[in-house]
């Protein structure tokens, strides 16, 4: 999915969901009057908005007003047990018992029980159903036969031997288990991640339209269907049994093809929120939006993966120069005005695990940079093709990063910029990418474990997951696992850390930047919290 300076660290993750306050004056009446939507920018989301199959920041941004899980993260992205979850608790870390709490309905008015959940797992581990979320279900006892069988091109080649995964019982409506293949401690601070999300009956009659109009648990429900381009409008559910109700009675997600367009409307006034500025707009936002300026310390990881498929990359000591070959700093000073941070590491700074200096990889170093590019007999006389996804305010970085390429190594550059994020996501899932491609991850849920597992374990190649490089190294996976499977958070850093070592000496990717997340408003929302990860908390807009 997908930002952190150096000067903002020590402000700490109890500071990363910043709130802006200002007076809002105005005599109370009988009878409300049901205010305009709060409008906020998002770019197209790459599936249908269900939850399951929605990985990326766009859709995840509607998805989280939509729905409330088994539990809640707060602005700093530590686990809150305001969800539905009334317990989760397990005496092995492997068999976990899960208690829901009285109340909570879907939009449609059924009951979220325990087999909303179940149910809903097991659709989205189920490998034909092609969701982008399964493989967050791969340490559940049966996800295995969950998967179809594949051929020799890793084509499917038959069914799966099952529907549902043996490790899934519901015991009654409010209580259901749920039985790992090894103890992993963390289980619960990832519930409240998108695809363990619930859903309702209504989803397995039309999944396709359902996407459309999502049918959620959340504090707000859909206001008709999503339109391509445009975008959905979102309202205030009257029966939301959460603790954190909306104050605003709706929200506009109003897409746009690029963050400029979006900046332009909001300085216009015809947009209320754009939760992500552009790069070039880093340097004037603050006094383009004098009090409505927001900067928010992240979980946001910006970095080039490589397409290992590619033998032009296949050797690590070519992509190990590419990184050494990189700039940061001077990127960050001058086209992001001093606000990202350069990455030395795969864990951010506002995530337990992070280490200074992690990546020797990312330091400058151009002699270095050469010598390994002639050890590994790299053609200097094709230029690298460096891909990103338009509309994101990335088309600058991207230049600079290819203009220091060219110069420093001798290796002339194209830019492969002109695919949107529905066109983007699908070639980097598909093998389809010819070079460097722009990624980025925000975490799902507050653990270093997910800044490694998701992206770079064999078991999360798509279309399981998000190892879009398709990396895999048996020993950076046997040492994610000793961390998952470990008794206590020091104890499963440190495996965390190892596993860290060994994808930085292979580097699949190349970490470029941490992020703060840059958002502005208008006038017109007079209170907004931006979470640590980089999202607008829907449930804290408040209005004038």
């Amino acid at each position: 999915m997908t930002l952190n300076t150096r000067p903002l660290r020590a402000v700490g993750a109890a500071l990363a969901g910043v709130v802006l306050l200002s007076a809002c004056n105005g005599a109370a009446t009988e009878e409300a009057t049901p205010r305009e939507p709060v409008s906020i920018a998002i770019g197209e989301p790459v599936n249908p908005l269900v939850p399951g199959n929605t990985t990326e920041e766009y859709g995840t941004q509607v998805i989280e007003s939509l729905w409330t899980g088994l539990v809640e993260y707060g602005p700093d992205g530590e686990v809150e047990h305001t969800g539905v979850a009334k317990s989760i608790e397990s005496e092995d870390k492997v068999t976990w018992t899960v208690r829901l709490r009285d109340g909570w309905t879907f939009h449609d008015g059924t009951p979220v029980t325990a087999a909303s959940f179940v149910d809903a797992w097991n659709y989205t581990a189920y490998s034909p159903n092609a969701q982008s979320g399964s493989y967050y279900f791969a340490n559940i006892e049966g996800y295995g036969d969950l998967q179809a069988p594949v051929d020799a091109n890793g084509e499917p080649a038959g069914k799966p031997a099952a529907t549902e995964m043996s490790g899934l019982e519901v015991l009654d409506d409010a209580t259901f288990t749920v039985t790992l293949t090894a103890p992993f401690a963390q289980f619960p601070v990832t519930l409240g991640y998108n695809p363990f999300y619930p859903l309702p009956k209504a989803f397995y009659d039309d999944p396709k339209a359902f996407g459309q109009k999502p049918i959620g648990n959340g504090p707000f429900e859909a206001d008709g269907e999503f339109s391509p381009d445009k975008g959905i409008t979102v309202r205030a559910y009257d029966d939301y049994a959460g603790d954190h109700a909306p104050s605003v009675d709706a929200v506009e997600f109003r897409v746009y093809t690029d963050t400029d367009t979006a900046y332009t409307d909001a300085l216009a006034g015809n947009l209320d929120i754009v939760p992500r500025i552009p790069a070039d707009a880093s340097g004037t936002a603050e006094a383009d939006f004098d009090g409505r300026y927001v900067e928010t310390p992240a979980s946001g990881f910006t970095f080039l993966a490589l397409p290992l498929y590619d033998q032009r990359y296949a050797d690590p000591r070519v992509r190990q120069a590419l990184s050494m070959a990189i700039d940061r700093q001077t990127i960050a000073e001058q086209i992001f005005s001093g606000t990202r941070e350069p990455a030395d590491s795969v864990v951010p700074p506002v995530v337990d695990g992070h280490r200074d200096g992690a990546c020797q990889y990312c330091e400058l170093d151009v002699a270095r940079a050469k010598a390994l590019l002639d050890q590994a007999g790299f053609d200097r006389t094709k230029p690298i093709e460096l891909w990103f996804n338009s509309g994101g305010g990335n088309d600058a970085w991207v230049e600079a990063v290819g203009n220091q390429l060219r110069a420093n190594l001798g290796v002339d550059y194209v830019l492969r910029g002109d695919l949107a994020p529905p066109e983007y996501g699908p070639l980097m899932f598909s093998k389809g990418m010819t070079g460097p491609f722009r990624m980025g991850w925000s975490m799902d849920y507050p653990s270093p474990q997910n800044f490694l597992e998701p992206l770079y374990s064999t078991q999360s190649q798509p279309p399981a997951g998000s190892n879009t490089s398709f990396y895999s190294n048996p020993q950076f996976d046997a040492l994610v696992a000793q961390g998952n499977a470990a008794s206590s958070s020091d104890e499963a850093i440190g495996f965390y850390n190892d596993a860290e070592d060994v994808l930085l000496e292979d580097m699949p990717i190349i970490p470029l930047f941490f992020d703060v997340t840059q958002s502005v408003h208008s006038a017109h929302v007079t209170e907004m919290t931006v979470d640590a990860f980089g999202r607008v908390d829907t449930t804290s807009l408040r209005q004038g």
